[in-house]
């Protein structure tokens, strides 16, 4: 009626007779584009892990690989090798190298702890003009090694015990008992450093050397040696010295004294023996205290009693 016939457009179906159509689309919903998420092709989730703690060693494992099972290897197999080292390393002990009346020692080296600055005491050297006393020969050089002289006395004195050992030169020609009985006199007299009870005195042997147990030694040796067993001290092959754990007689003092004691060797073997001995126990060098006294023991009186009286004994 007056209207426009209906073609089917309003409710979208074609009508009879009409051609096809394109599809009218829905128009999209108002606002901005959101893209949609793509879905996973595989719908199953994946089961999560629990969080588990990681120690400080399987931080080191993650982190080195195969180094960490290497080194724990190399450091067990390095501890393996130094211990075999050191158990196929001969171990010198008293017993497998033993001190003997033929067995050589070896002097003392410049360069061994408490050397030269430390560990000696001598006279500082001959006079100008020193003439050989007495008629007695002796060996210039021995062989520059020497040996224990053999056995042990009782205890001398009271007070602290001081053990020494005698040793000779092999190669000088001195027999060592004569020499031995003769600082074992002059040490075991009240007169000596013992004086009064301040020590006592024990010679000992060729065991008690190679174990170390004694104080002191005292060696009695060539004057072409004395360098070798006092090196760095400047004897001149004249004087007699202490170096280390050893007084060290002069073979040509002990056998021709010197120009002051005019002959008198017996009473200046005393004196040697005394004063070398006196640096073994830590005494030092004295002054003569005056023209005409008595020289203390521990004078230089090798070079010269300068005013004063010859004297042996620590308590003359």
């Amino acid at each position: 009626m007056g209207g426009r016939p209906d073609d089917g457009r309003a409710s979208g179906v074609p009508a009879a007779g009409a051609g096809p159509r394109t599809r009218v689309r829905d128009a999209p919903p108002p606002g901005p584009l959101v893209a949609r998420p793509r879905l996973p092709t595989n719908p199953r989730p994946r089961p999560r892990r629990p969080d588990v703690p990681v120690g400080r060693v399987a931080l080191f494992v993650q982190r080195y690989g195969w180094r960490a099972y290497a080194l724990p290897l190399l450091t067990i197999a390095t501890i393996i090798t130094l211990v075999d080292l050191a158990l196929a390393a001969p171990v010198a002990t008293s017993a497998a190298s033993p001190v003997s009346s033929s067995t050589a020692v070896a002097p003392p080296s410049a360069a061994s702890p408490g050397g030269p600055t430390s560990s000696l005491d001598s006279d500082a050297g001959p006079p100008d003009t020193a003439p050989v006393v007495g008629a007695a020969s002796f060996v210039q050089k021995g062989s520059g090694t020497v040996s224990v002289v053999d056995g042990t006395s009782t205890v001398h004195g009271t007070g602290p015990l001081r053990r020494f050992v005698i040793e000779t030169e092999n190669g000088i020609g001195v027999e060592g008992p004569g020499f031995a009985k003769a600082v074992e006199t002059t040490l075991f007299d009240p007169r000596s450093w013992g004086h009064g009870g301040a020590m006592s005195f024990q010679r000992v042997g060729i065991a008690a050397a190679a174990a170390g147990q004694y104080d002191f030694k005292v060696t009695l040796v060539s004057p072409g040696s004395m360098e070798t067993f006092c090196p760095g001290v400047g004897t001149n092959g004249y004087t007699s010295c202490r170096y280390a754990d050893r007084a060290v007689i002069n073979l040509a003092r002990w056998m021709t004294a010197v120009p002051d004691y005019q002959g008198d060797i017996a009473t200046y073997r005393l004196y040697v023996v005394n004063h070398e001995v006196g640096h073994a126990l830590g005494h030092h060098h004295e002054l003569c205290p005056g023209p005409g006294q008595v020289a203390p023991v521990m004078q230089q009186q090798t070079l010269g009693l300068r005013g004063c009286l010859k004297n042996a004994w620590p308590y003359p």
